[in-house]
């Protein structure tokens, strides 16, 4: 597991021991006790997160003992136990709350992307992910995407260059991409916002890779992308939802972007039940 998750783990274990789970040791001491408990599923979802979750269980107590029942991706009924933890009876409800923490945010991530990727299926389009993440779950929450059948976006501002509305001040598309393929040493891909229909021939010939057209409504998108005549890759983005997605995707455009999947995903219902 890479350090900075390890990291993130002794910061969210920090935050909530602290001085100590005073709760259990007034109630049940220091000796230990020695319990089992199973991770339950109690809604359907996109299991995520169960590497992490066991690793916050051995960092409480190297000599915990999980048994794993299913794979990050899988689908799970409501009902089903994935996972059992069994040990230190103190040290499990020390564990509970973050390791329960973890695996309910990246599941809703997982269940959430894998309804947008089942609404489309039937289309050749892909959904992404966007950089709208919570501050040092990026890498998690990709994995999340990925489990749910999403594909990962750029992971940050290094391996893809995105010219956007914002870097368009003062200068023009055609300088922009100039500009980035004259230092695109890695040649990873480069992508330009565009917001208007007259727009697209400029990027076009300035040799973007991909064009991001951003806020077009599924009318203007079809037209963008039958403008664009399968020159360059297309992407979708701006207020797409389950509702309208479908309509997105039947314009024929190649990739649909949504920062919901991380930024606005609900937990899923996963709880923690001693045998």
């Amino acid at each position: 597991m890479p350090d900075r998750i390890q990291t993130l783990i002794d910061l969210a274990l920090q935050e909530d021991l602290g001085t100590g789970d005073i709760t259990t040791e007034a109630l049940f001491g220091k000796d230990s006790l020695e319990k089992s408990a199973s991770l339950v599923a109690n809604q359907d979802l996109v299991i995520a997160g169960l590497e992490i979750a066991k690793r916050v269980f051995l960092t409480v107590d190297p000599h915990l003992v999980c048994e794993r029942y299913c794979e990050d991706g899988q689908f799970l009924k409501k009902g089903t136990s994935f996972t059992k933890v069994s040990g230190c009876f103190q040290n499990i409800l020390k564990a509970e709350r973050t390791a329960l923490n973890f695996l309910q945010h990246l599941s809703g991530v997982a269940t959430l992307t894998r309804k947008y990727v089942e609404k489309v299926k039937e289309y050749p389009v892909q959904i992404l992910d966007t950089r709208k993440t919570l501050p040092g779950f990026r890498a998690l929450e990709k994995h999340a995407v990925r489990c749910g059948g999403g594909k990962n976006h750029r992971l940050g501002l290094y391996d893809r260059y995105l010219i956007k509305d914002n870097h368009l001040t003062g200068i023009s598309i055609t300088e922009a991409v100039s500009k980035a393929k004259s230092h695109n040493v890695n040649k990873v891909k480069i992508e330009i916002e565009i917001d208007r229909l007259d727009q697209i021939d400029e990027a076009v010939v300035a040799g973007a890779t991909i064009l991001l057209l951003d806020n077009f409504s599924p009318k203007d998108l079809k037209k963008a992308v039958k403008q664009i005549s399968g020159r360059v890759q297309t992407e979708a983005s701006g207020a797409i939802t389950l509702d309208n997605v479908v309509d997105y995707a039947k314009t024929g455009v190649n990739f649909i972007s949504i920062g919901a999947l991380t930024h606005s995903a609900p937990a899923a219902d996963i709880s923690i039940d001693f045998i």
